[in-house]
């Protein structure tokens, strides 16, 4: 199949059923082979993927991503007609952004199956108007100039050619659309952000084997299945960008008015180590009062990115970069 043929939509006879689970013998062959352990990793996250990172398609996050596609591309006409997301995930940026009128009608893409189909699901739950198929982002199975506008979150550090890829969000784009990416790991970002993670859940673990905290232990089943994926994380997560080299990148790959601009300090340092906790400790031990905590946190934390760290320090030390760039024509 060429990256111009129609793949066949998810649904049909043949499409691969994704695995709840990956077995240790399966996260060894992946640690050998990228897209399958792609595949593995995203089919495994699938169903608890929205709970794991608290997604939502209510108010919340429809303004959060909406706040993303102004922040990288402020000032456009609204609404685009049709839509792209590129490994789509579970659906939670295109979805959100069709909610708060910045796409009429969408397409969803992703190399897992599991994906694909939570997303859908979800897609069909709002009533919106979306479609999807299980592709590689490095050959995008629509034709030449199908859409008007082509976003993604948190993707391009997954793909081994990013700017194959965006080579192919050009072709499928319509001349004059736009492209928009959130949500990508800067170099230092990520430096910072894994080393908080790394002592949030190391302290996390070791003060759970403490008598009085043994309410608070996760069953050894699934610490183990939480250290295979992340063995299975750190063969997904395949790039860091340094924000010049990310604008460079789609330079290359043939975009008009590339812009590249970057978000999350004080909220990284935040967000990682509360992310950790709640993957460490039993499901339905925090309440909402936590969530609300946690939330309220980051947006006061957000809040100080934007009004003072964005004035005085560098891009490249803010944890997440987006890019934006236009068809020629």
């Amino acid at each position: 199949m060429t990256a111009h043929d129609e793949a066949p939509p998810v649904g049909g006879e043949d499409t691969a059923l994704p695995r709840p689970h990956a077995t240790a013998e399966e996260v060894e062959a992946a640690l050998k082979d990228t897209k399958l352990a792609q595949v593995l990793y995203h089919d495994w996250e699938a169903e608890t993927y929205d709970e794991k990172w608290a997604i939502s398609y209510d108010e919340r996050c429809v303004d959060y991503a909406k706040n993303r596609f102004e922040l990288v591309a402020p000032g456009q006409r609204l609404p685009y007609g049709r839509a792209l997301e590129l490994g789509c995930g579970t659906g939670f940026f295109l979805l959100n952004l069709m909610q708060g009128g910045i796409a009429e009608k969408g397409s969803v893409t992703d190399l897992s199956p599991g994906m694909v189909k939570v997303a859908l699901r979800n897609a069909e739950q709002l009533g919106l108007d979306v479609d999807g198929r299980v592709a590689d982002a490095e050959g995008i199975p629509y034709p030449d100039d199908t859409f008007d506008l082509v976003v993604g979150h948190a993707v391009l550090h997954h793909i081994p050619d990013v700017q194959q890829a965006l080579t192919e969000v050009l072709r499928v784009l319509k001349p004059g659309g736009r492209f928009v990416f959130a949500g990508e790991p800067t170099t230092v970002g990520n430096w910072y952000a894994r080393k908080l993670g790394q002592i949030t859940w190391h302290t996390t673990i070791a003060v759970t084997k403490l008598p009085f905290f043994k309410d608070w232990r996760r069953p050894k089943q699934e610490l183990d299945e939480s250290s295979r994926a992340a063995a299975l994380e750190a063969v997904v997560d395949l790039h860091t960008f340094d924000p010049a080299q990310l604008r460079e990148i789609g330079r290359q790959a043939g975009a008009q008015d590339v812009r590249v601009v970057t978000e999350e300090l004080f909220a990284a340092f935040v967000g990682w180590p509360v992310r950790t906790f709640e993957a460490a400790v039993p499901q339905g031990k925090l309440g909402w009062g936590w969530a609300k905590f946690a939330f309220n946190s980051w947006k006061a934390m957000s809040w100080l990115d934007t009004w003072v760290a964005h004035k005085v320090v560098p891009d490249r030390f803010f944890y997440n970069a987006l890019i934006t760039g236009v068809k020629r024509g």
